[in-house]
């Protein structure tokens, strides 16, 4: 496991296996958000089976997965709904952790400067420069709907 902290309720992460989950426990997450497809693993890394152990250990599992093609608005707001309704720290991990920071990053445009966005994912280890416009354009698009 290699969670990289981006707030205090939140941490990001590459792909985990069933055995990384006690510590995932042990370390204070309630809620684990699989943002990686079946279709990108082994059956023994896919989401039933990862989220069965999860729940075996009392954490919430929900499964959220996301590609270029699915990180929609809806998909964004998806997500920073489940971390906003998880009664503790979220865990999300996809192949490299770098989708579950792209999708935090775009749930945080408008609410955070596009600045401390990237600052923050940089601090964990993800260079989202390139999302630059992007974050603009959804923070601008946030302030015109109010």
């Amino acid at each position: 496991m290699d969670a990289r902290t981006l707030t205090p309720r939140y941490a990001v992460s590459p792909q985990i296996s069933v055995e990384d989950l006690p510590q995932i426990a042990e370390a204070g997450f309630t809620t684990v958000i699989c943002n990686r497809p079946d279709e990108e693993v082994p059956p023994s890394h896919q989401a039933e089976t990862i989220g069965a152990a999860a729940k075996e250990l009392g954490l919430k599992f929900e499964v959220l997965p996301l590609t270029h093609q699915t990180m929609t608005p809806e998909n964004v707001g998806r997500q920073k709904e489940l971390i906003a309704n998880s009664d503790g720290p979220v865990f999300a991990y996809c192949a490299s952790g770098t989708r579950c920071s792209v999708v935090w990053a775009l749930g945080q445009a408008g609410e955070m400067e596009v600045d401390d966005i990237l600052n923050t994912t940089s601090n964990a280890g993800y260079q989202l420069d390139g999302l630059r416009p992007t974050l603009h354009a959804v923070a601008v698009q946030q302030a015109e709907n109010g």
